[in-house]
Order: structure tokens, then C-alpha cells, then sequence
């Protein structure tokens, strides 16, 4: 089964708009075992249009178009879609029941344009819009299968999930065996550094199927297997699982798509730990990516930016002849994370204490290169660790990786703690 997304709007030709959406049905449609073998983005213009949907008709088995679907005429996807394959168009009573609520309820004329949300295709199935306006539709047309979504994620999504996804299992695979999968996700290790270390798997794949992702200082693998059971299923993926866990347990970090931050907050949760951050160079996003985990509150009690020397010296005790003096080791050194470490850990009072201090860039600090980071986590009752790291990338990047380095180790140290205990 193969799809072809094709995504309508001069915006997104522009760069004014990302296109999101093509990421998100990818990723929706490789769960449930259809590949995504082209990706398609036409302006608002009906000749292009459809001369993307009779091409996409020849490579593909089913097309998702998003965006298009709005009151204004230059919102073509119903029409062109409806003209290629020869139907017409009408207008779907439950969406215009929905549009004449929407202008009621606001006390505000609704303009006759909007009517055109309404339109469906003969012949079609209607897919309601639970968080918009505009109608989809999902079209079968001689073994071919069309589905139409709106462009807005917060409606594409919720349409996709409870719509067009039960559409397409009912109606499009119909022959196939069930897709199951499992999300491995790592930290600590490149994805470069990763196949490595399963390039036989990678090379001699057949079933079950290996498929690694990369994010910013996170790699994701995902095994999927089609089987008539789940239990059969279960039985191929665990297998696998264990192999790459066997070669990879210093850095697999969760069985499911979770950052690693996310699993922290869960073991110290579990455990009763807190924990503090003092953040230089990195400015706060250490403690923004622990405090985005809900329940977090339990765990991360506080912490201190100390972006200058005064701050260093006046919050968190760090000597002066430490940061300042011609020998003096500087704000950018091993000696200067220690003691951040320490001392926001004390004074904070928490199990573990996290700090930053480093040359995000551009340009030199202190005579040190852009990329030399120390990171530091002191333990209540143990021994404070440094680790000097040597990044490269932009400015956004280090203080990225700065920040998810200090997580993989202290997500190490608690692992270790686990099983020592």
C-alpha cells in the first residue's frame, strides 16, 4: 500500500507556513503499515492542482491532501478532487447544521462563501470536523482511495485520529495483516554511533523492520511487524527489543516516545528524589525542558540562571579568585561547574544538584573556544561528577545538547543507583 501526500497552499510554497502536517500523517500512516512514497506541495491553483492529483493517481494507492477546504475561492481541493474524478459536489446537511450553529452562537451573519465548508463529494463519505468548520471527505474511486483534510493541525489531527484513520482500516485495509511497533528511544548516542552498533540488524532486516529517527541529542528506533495476533506479534518485536538493548543499555532510556526528561521526572517521582539546576550558558532551558513534564513539581524545586560573574559570585558562592584573575580557572571551567553544582543542590536543599557553564558562541569567551561546555551533577551524600563537553553546531544547538547531556547523565546515575539498590 502505497500514499502520496499532497499538501495545497501558495503559503507553504512561499515559506510562510511550515508543513507540519506532512510529518505528522507520515509518521500516523507508517503505525499502521502504509508507506508514504511521495510528498507533494501544489499552490492554490486548479490547473497545478489537478494535474498533482492525476499524477499521484498513477504512483500511489492513497491520496491525503491537506489544506484547501476553507470559504474563500482560492480553497480549490473539494473542487479539483470532485473535476478529476468526474463527480460533483453538494452540500453535506451536518456541516452546514455545524457552520449555522457556529454564527448563531457568535450573534454574527454568517457570509454566503462559508457555505463552500459544507461541500462534500458524491459518492464520498463526509468527516465531520469536531474542532473547525470545514468537512473532509474520504472518496474510493476504482481501487484508488482519496481522503481530504484541513490544513490547521488543530483540526487536521483530531479529524485524522477519530475520522479519516477509521476510514481508512475499514476501507483501504482491508486485505492487510495488522501493523505493530515499538518505540525504542536513546540519548547519549548519535545516530551515526547507533547504526553502527546495529548494522547487522540494519543491513539483515527483514521481519521485524528497524527504522531509526533522529532528534536533537535523542535517537528513536522504531521495530514494527504485521501479524494476524498481537500476541504473535509481541513475541517478534520483544525479541528484537532485547537484542538492541542488549548492545544499546547505556542509552536506552524509555519503550515508548517519551524525551528523556520525561523519564526522569518519573523515576525521582518513584523514588521520592529532587532536584535543582544552576544554568549559565544554557539560560533557564535545563530547567524549562524538566519543568515541561506535568508532575514535575514534586521533583524539580527550584534552581538559579547565573548568566554573569556577579550572579555566580552573589547567589551561588562561587569564589571570586575562581572567576576573575589571570590564573584563575574562570567562569567556563570544571572547577566553576562543581561548585555550581554544590552549591545550588545546598541551597535549594535537594538530592541532586545540575549546572551549566559554558561558550554557547558566536565568539570567544574568556579565551575558549565556542562548543567547551562543563557540565556538573552533585549528589546529597556522594560525589559531584564533571564532564566537559567539546560541541559543535550554532548557538541554539550547544545550548541544546548542553542541556540534554546534563539528562542522560543524570538519568545514568539514577539507573545505576537502581541497580546497586
Amino acid at each position: 500500500m502505497k500514499a502520496e501526500i499532497i499538501a495545497v497552499g501558495t503559503e507553504l510554497l512561499l515559506g510562510q507556513i511550515v508543513n507540519t502536517n506532512a510529518q505528522y500523517l507520515s509518521q500516523e500512516l507508517a503505525s499502521i503499515g502504509i508507506d508514504v512514497y511521495f510528498q507533494t506541495v501544489v499552490g492554490d491553483n486548479v490547473e497545478r492542482l489537478s494535474q498533482a492529483i492525476k499524477l499521484g493517481s498513477e504512483r500511489a494507492d492513497l491520496l491525503i491532501f491537506t489544506g484547501g477546504l476553507g470559504p474563500t475561492q482560492d480553497d480549490l481541493t473539494k473542487d479539483a478532487v470532485a473535476a478529476v474524478l468526474g463527480r460533483s459536489l453538494h452540500i453535506d446537511r451536518m456541516a452546514m447544521d455545524n457552520i449555522d450553529r457556529f454564527f448563531q452562537g457568535r450573534g454574527v451573519p454568517m457570509t454566503e462563501n462559508n457555505r463552500r465548508q459544507a461541500l462534500a463529494i458524491d459518492g464520498g463519505t463526509p468527516l465531520p470536523n469536531e474542532t473547525g468548520l470545514a468537512v473532509g471527505n474520504a472518496v474510493a474511486e476504482n481501487g484508488k482511495f482519496y481522503i481530504l483534510l484541513p490544513g490547521p493541525p488543530s483540526e487536521l489531527k483530531p479529524m485524522f485520529e477519530q475520522q479519516a484513520k477509521p476510514w481508512i482500516l475499514q476501507h483501504v485495509l482491508t486485505q492487510e495483516e495488522p501493523l505493530y511497533s515499538k518505540m525504542l528511544k536513546f540519548a547519549g548516542i548519535g545516530e551515526s554511533g547507533l547504526e553502527t552498533r546495529l548494522l547487522d540488524l540494519v543491513e539483515n532486516q527483514s521481519d521485524p523492520t528497524l527504522a531509526p529517527y533522529a532528534k536533537e541529542s535523542e535517537v528513536t528506533i522504531r521495530i514494527s511487524t504485521k501479524a494476524k495476533t498481537q500476541s504473535e506479534a509481541m513475541e517478534k518485536l520483544d525479541k528484537l527489543k532485547e537484542e538492541i538493548a542488549s548492545r544499546l543499555s547505556d542509552h536506552l532510556y524509555a519503550e515508548e516516545d517519551v524525551p528523556i526528561e520525561k523519564t526522569i521526572v518519573d523515576m525521582m517521582t518513584e523514588r521520592g528524589l529532587t532536584v535543582s539546576a544552576a544554568e549559565s550558558c544554557t539560560g533557564g532551558l535545563l530547567m524549562q525542558s524538566i519543568t515541561s513534564i506535568p508532575g514535575s513539581a514534586t521533583v524539580f524545586l527550584g534552581g538559579i540562571v547565573c548568566y554573569s560573574n556577579a550572579m555566580k559570585e552573589k547567589l551561588l558562592n562561587v569564589p571570586h579568585d575562581l572567576l576573575e584573575g589571570e590564573d584563575a580557572p574562570g567562569a567556563v571551567s570544571a572547577e566553576t561547574a562543581k561548585v555550581l553544582a554544590e552549591q545550588v543542590r545546598m541551597i535549594v536543599d535537594t538530592d541532586f544538584g545540575l549546572s551549566i557553564t559554558g561558550v554557547a558562541g558566536p565568539g570567544y569567551s574568556e579565551r575558549k573556544p565556542v562548543g567547551l561546555v562543563y557540565i556538573g551533577i552533585s549528589r546529597r551524600g556522594g560525589d559531584t561528577a564533571v564532564f566537559e563537553l567539546n560541541l559543535k553546531g550554532n548557538r541554539d544547538t550547544i545550548r541544546i545538547r548542553s542541556a540534554k547531556t546534563v539528562l542522560y547523565h543524570l538519568w545514568k546515575q539514577l539507573k545505576t543507583e537502581a541497580v546497586e539498590a
